[in-house]
């Protein structure tokens, strides 16, 4: 990936990290911030996107206490956490972009962990949002419907009887391609959007309407 980057003539840097590691994160910042100042001669950044994910699905009923300590520590403590060590660095007038999922709009029966910890990073978002207007940044979640990726071993993208099943009830015909969800993300960032925060985005090709 930095190959491919660097190939376009653009810079890019990247860096370890294990986002239930809470205690690496101001080394971490330090990194960003020397990288920064070597390779863009500044001392801040743009754009903050908290994606880091796991998959632990269970009904209320059977869900363990170590799922639980889990999806909470990647899914809501580390991008808190995280997002709370790279304010400093954040700019004015930046962006942060959290994941949420569709899992928070419609229910399935093993969803409960997963999706409770989701609506916590949605309520995270409103928060952030206020708490950073007066710096102008915009705080939003986006929340992907069922997406072709690797994610929870890869029955989206390689299991042909769920994604019909799936696809039957999603009114653009399909499941969502990684290119969906990355364009998405990416209108979020720009410029003519930032007008829009605190707000939950689902892009989930109309499932379930």
């Amino acid at each position: 990936m930095l190959a491919e980057v660097r190939g376009l003539g653009r810079t890019a840097v990247a860096f370890r990290l294990d986002t239930t590691e809470f205690g690496t994160f101001p080394a971490f910042a330090a990194d960003v911030r020397a990288a920064l100042d070597e390779h863009w001669g500044r001392d801040t950044f743009d754009h903050l996107f908290n994606n880091a994910g796991s998959s632990a699905m269970a009904p209320v009923a059977e869900t363990t206490e170590a799922q639980l300590d889990s999806v909470y520590a990647v899914h809501f403590k580390g991008p808190y956490l995280l997002t709370q060590t790279l304010l400093p660095l954040l700019a004015d007038g930046g962006r942060v972009l959290n994941v949420s999922t569709g899992l928070t709009r419609f229910t399935q029966v093993d969803a409960a962990p997963y999706a409770a910890m989701k609506g916590a990073v949605e309520v995270f978002t409103r928060y952030l949002a206020k708490e950073l207007g007066p710096r102008r940044i915009a705080v939003n979640a986006i929340a992907p419907g069922p997406t072709a990726t690797d994610f929870g071993g890869g029955e989206l993208r390689d299991d042909e009887a769920v994604r019909q099943g799936l696809a039957s009830v999603t009114a653009m015909g399909h499941v969502g391609d990684p290119a969906d969800i990355g364009a998405a993300v990416a209108a979020l960032l720009t410029d003519g959007t930032g007008w829009i925060t605190g707000q939950r985005i689902e892009a989930s090709g109309g499932m379930l309407l």
